[in-house]
């Protein structure tokens, strides 16, 4: 049997529930196996992990063993007072968790700042920049689904732990015991000794006067945030309540919220995956307009932690079609730009972030109009931290920055996504369209016809065992030993191998260094200006594929995606695809 489930059964402090669930598992080999043969690593992103006693497994004892680890390095660096913000989504354990936190932290005499409610990530963000806390922790699994659960630890910059310190937390959880290494305070204690402190109200407001501040063009909303007709789902999340006040703040009067999707709940008993990317996720408001007859330009939906944003809007038909990441970053780019010169507002030094998943449209577009593009690695701490680094160099102004997993941010209040934000800048950009008499579906085909036709398909190859990073690694440096020198007959010309560091030509056989941090990606730039990018998930057990493409028409582009799709699933035959 597996030592480290008999050590978790004879632990005499063990709590009756987990007790009694390790006890239902006895004799069950393989689920012993999944639960304790490997602990959970620690990266930049933190943890995640379905919900379950075990140390592969979100529970009370991994988030405390994973918080000492944090305190202690916390109280190297003597950094006790300045503190530590804590927040948490609607899903399920969520609070507990966070409690759990704040009573670890205490007992070990680090300054605890928790919200008094659930509150979306970028809350988080705002929260450590606003009281100089050294660190902040987030309970949440984002857009996962409801088995799942998440923690995810913030630096002093309010972006997410920088590499270095991750790999300092994770060496401590190493040599912590779970039960007896945890030093723990009881949260009532915590704040009766001052130890741990509530906030919400005073600086949910002044988290409202940030986001309202990221406005474009305030009038656009005030003169005609009656005309726009906009529908909200929360998705049972943490945006059910600063969303649509934000949207009231700034005149949006025509807004209804799906009442089926607006009570916060961790079972999210109305979609199967809390996800904006899914259009299925907006089935709930889709039917709400149907039944009502009623005018609607947009539908809006977030996700649990109300840091992602997606959008639903009618085509030219009349039916209802989702937006892309993509389609939305070069929207927002090109409006923030546009809106910005008419009001003359546009800095001559201005800059726009993106991802290196995301679409080269919005770097097409910044070219044309002046405005420089900055490509980071995938993960929103890169685009925080380009916001950081401008902020004290003054080379660059920050206007905007995107991932095209829908995360969008024009500010640097937060450093990191904002759904919030990002709903209320929709808002503004569909209302200015509809005042020039279009839609946000015509505008993104008005840039289709100007830049040409942009689209992408995302692969999620799953990959299972007992130790999932190791077996992604492996098939990492198993592609990276044969690189493709074509893909579905198109020659690839140069491939960025941002772990090694290095851009090889292909055409000359030269090779130079890439300007990025190091990070296991391959990205191969193809004859035809199609980009394939393969990179293993951060969060989850998966290698993602991009296939970024572009077509003179939308026929072309379609036929591009559909070969260079059937070619690379065919290069993973035996995996199962998400």
């Amino acid at each position: 049997m597996n030592k480290n489930y008999e050590y978790w059964l004879s632990y005499g402090g063990l709590d009756p529930e987990t007790r009694r669930e390790l006890e239902s598992i006895s004799g069950n080999e393989e689920e012993i196996e999944a639960r304790f043969a490997k602990p959970m690593q620690f990266g930049t992103a933190g943890l995640r992990s379905i919900m379950a006693a075990g140390i592969s497994r979100m529970n009370v004892y991994t988030v405390a063993q994973t918080t000492q680890a944090l305190a202690n390095l916390i109280c190297r660096c003597g950094e006790q007072a300045r503190g530590v913000a804590i927040a948490y989504d609607s899903r399920n354990n969520s609070m507990r968790f966070a409690e759990t936190a704040a009573e670890v932290l205490a007992g070990n005499g680090v300054k605890v700042y928790i919200y008094e409610s659930l509150h979306p990530t970028p809350c988080l963000s705002f929260a450590i920049l606003q009281l100089g806390c050294i660190a902040g922790i987030n309970i949440t699994a984002s857009h996962n689904p409801k088995e799942y659960n998440g923690y995810k630890v913030y630096w002093e910059d309010g972006a997410q732990l920088p590499p270095d310190h991750a790999d300092e937390v994770s060496r401590e959880m190493e040599r912590i015991d779970i039960f007896t290494g945890v030093r723990r305070m009881d949260f009532s204690d915590g704040c009766d000794k001052g130890l741990i402190v509530r906030i919400g109200e005073k600086m949910d407001e002044a988290f409202l006067r940030a986001v309202l501040d990221c406005r474009t063009d305030p009038e656009i909303l005030e003169q005609y945030g009656n005309a726009v007709g906009i529908v909200y789902t929360p998705l049972h999340g943490t945006g059910y309540r600063l969303v649509p006040e934000v949207l009231k703040r700034a005149g949006v009067t025509n807004l209804r919220v799906v009442e089926s999707q607006r009570k916060p709940d961790g079972d999210f008993p109305t979609v199967a995956v809390p996800n904006p990317e899914n259009k299925a996720c907006f089935a709930e408001a889709i039917d709400l307009v149907l039944r009502d007859g009623t005018d609607c330009d947009l539908i809006i939906g977030t996700d649990p932690d109300a840091d992602r944003v997606g959008v639903v809007v009618k085509d030219a038909n009349g039916l209802f079609v989702p937006l892309s990441g993509n389609e939305l970053g070069a929207l927002l780019v090109d409006y923030i730009i546009q809106a910005r010169r008419r009001k003359g507002t546009l800095p001559e030094n201005a800059c726009a972030v993106k991802s290196i998943v995301s679409s080269e449209l919005f770097t097409a577009i910044c070219k044309k109009n002046g405005v420089t593009p900055i490509n980071v690695l995938t993960g929103f701490k890169y685009i925080g931290e380009k916001i950081a680094e401008y902020e004290k160099t003054k080379q660059y102004t920050f206007l905007f920055g995107y991932e095209e997993s829908y995360g969008f941010l024009s500010a640097g209040y937060v450093r990191d996504k904002d759904a919030v934000a990002g709903s209320l800048l929709i808002a503004e950009m569909a209302a200015y369209y509809k005042s020039i008499g279009t839609t946000l579906y015509g505008a993104i085909h008005a840039l289709y016809k100007e830049y040409g036709y942009y689209g992408e398909t995302v692969l999620n190859i799953q990959v299972g065992g007992i130790d999932p990073m190791a077996e992604m690694n492996k098939r990492m440096a198993g592609l990276r030993g044969a690189p493709f020198d074509s893909i579905a007959d198109c020659k690839v010309i140069r491939v960025r191998d941002y772990l090694r560091k290095t851009v090889f030509n292909l055409t000359d056989g030269t090779t130079g260094m890439t300007d990025l941090p190091q990070s296991d990606v391959l990205y191969f730039e193809l004859e035809d200006e199609t980009n394939v990018i393969v990179r293993p998930s951060g969060t989850e057990p998966k290698i993602k594929v991009y296939i970024l493409a572009k077509g003179k028409d939308e026929r072309e582009l379609d036929a591009k995606k559909a070969v260079y799709t059937a070619f690379l699933k065919a290069q993973f035959p035996d995996e199962k695809r998400g």
